[in-house]
């Protein structure tokens, strides 16, 4: 089976969107930061350093430090897909990370979405 379009998409191209859809819905680039870091375990200057590197989602998610513990927390349906079924673990994060930043813009509060 081919590898779906989205694992070599860069994620510099994706990164603006998810910052445009949370500053819609007033909330900030640093909110978006935040779960990103989250979510992956990079610090600010890595993450940075990923967006200024221009690496595929594929490699975004391969180098990053350490998913959270609490990934499994993650529950809902995006883009019609609930995100705790998908199979193909790269697939899983990156809907993981849809899902947060959806309910970023939802307005729910960061304790929520960190599932803290």
């Amino acid at each position: 089976m081919a590898a779906h379009p989205i694992f070599k998409t860069a994620f510099a191209k994706v990164y603006p969107l998810y910052v445009q859809k949370a500053e819609r819905k007033g909330r900030t680039k640093a909110e978006v930061d935040e779960i990103i870091r989250w979510l992956t375990g990079y610090d600010a200057a890595s993450l940075q350093r990923q967006i200024d590197e221009g690496h595929d989602f594929h490699t975004f998610f391969g180098q990053a430090p350490a998913m959270h513990p609490n990934t499994a927390l993650i529950k809902g349906v995006v883009c019609g897909v609930r995100v705790e079924e998908v199979e193909d673990p790269l697939m899983q994060r990156i809907r993981y990370l849809d899902k947060l930043i959806d309910e970023l813009a939802k307005g729910r509060t960061m304790q929520k979405i960190l599932r803290a």
